[in-house]
């Protein structure tokens, strides 16, 4: 569990006092207060996924070992039941959870398009992989310049960096786009954002997650976890995740016109559970 420290760092941050912050978590004894201190500390501006060997060591160690492996299995059950011949990925990160899932499969799409926003991350997947089309940017922006249509479309812990009303109405693009949808993602608390609730739940967990890495876990830290923590908390700064609970995914997919919505909890993890949607949409 995190210290008292870490917790009013963390209030601190959702009142706008960096220097604060930073006071209370030098204060503190726990993991999180001591990479807070130094990230803020060092702080530098940019995205956290233009550091891809932060990314690769958060997802490749600790809890992430079982969880994408779980992601993995999930994915190449879908493939085998629904067996796209066109497949596209949203977020596709370094290419490897989609790599593995068509390795565990056994079916080979006839053509796969990989989306993702990093364009250091997604050269690591065009490394391993051989995409039809490899396209560098936002969905977004996909949406807006592609034309392309799939029989599947698949993100795996990516939506959650679309804002909710924003994602809403990608989500009603992407239908028109595809005939089934697949989304893994967290199951978080029903809390109201930078209240007590989830100040707790984030100091709580982002201690669990810290100490589940080893040697690489200032690199994990600094590179990826903090970022992504102080990120949703400091008023002005650049937000980037919108999670919500399996229920109001649910709830977001059937309002963007998509049809036997189904959710399933996957695996067990430090910060949520990890659930599987999946939609059909009546699209291409």
């Amino acid at each position: 569990m995190s210290d008292v420290e870490a917790l009013t760092a963390l209030t601190a941050l959702t009142d706008g006092d960096r220097r604060r912050a930073r006071e209370l978590a030098a204060g503190g004894s726990s993991l999180l207060a001591r990479h807070l201190t130094a990230y803020l500390d060092n702080e530098a501006a940019g995205s956290v996924y233009d550091q891809p060997a932060a990314f690769e060591a958060f997802i490749g160690g600790g809890g992430n070992v079982g969880l994408y492996a779980a992601v993995e299995d999930a994915l190449a059950a879908q493939y085998r039941s629904v067996t796209p011949a066109r497949l596209a990925d949203i977020g596709c990160g370094d290419g490897r959870v989609v790599r593995n899932a068509i390795a565990v499969s056994g079916h080979l799409p006839d053509s796969l398009t990989l989306i993702e926003p990093s364009p250091a991350l997604l050269a690591e997947a065009v490394r391993d992989l051989t995409p039809t089309h490899a396209y560098a940017g936002t969905v977004q922006s996909f949406l807006s310049e592609v034309d392309d249509s799939f029989d599947l479309i698949e993100s795996t812990f990516a939506m959650h960096t679309i804002p909710h009303e924003e994602r809403t109405e990608v989500l009603a693009r992407l239908r028109e786009r595809t005939s089934g949808l697949v989304i893994v993602d967290f199951d978080v608390p029903a809390v109201e954002h930078g209240g007590p609730a989830h100040l707790r739940f984030l100091a709580e967990t982002y201690e669990r997650g810290l100490s589940e890495y080893g040697p690489d876990r200032d690199l994990v830290a600094g590179g990826f976890l903090m970022p992504v923590l102080v990120g949703q908390l400091t008023p002005g700064a650049r937000r980037v995740t919108w999670e919500q609970p399996a229920a109001q995914w649910r709830s977001q997919l059937e309002k963007a016109g998509y049809q036997d919505v189904s959710v399933v909890p996957l695996h067990d993890y430090w910060s949520s559970p990890a659930f599987l949607l999946t939609a059909r949409s009546g699209g291409a």
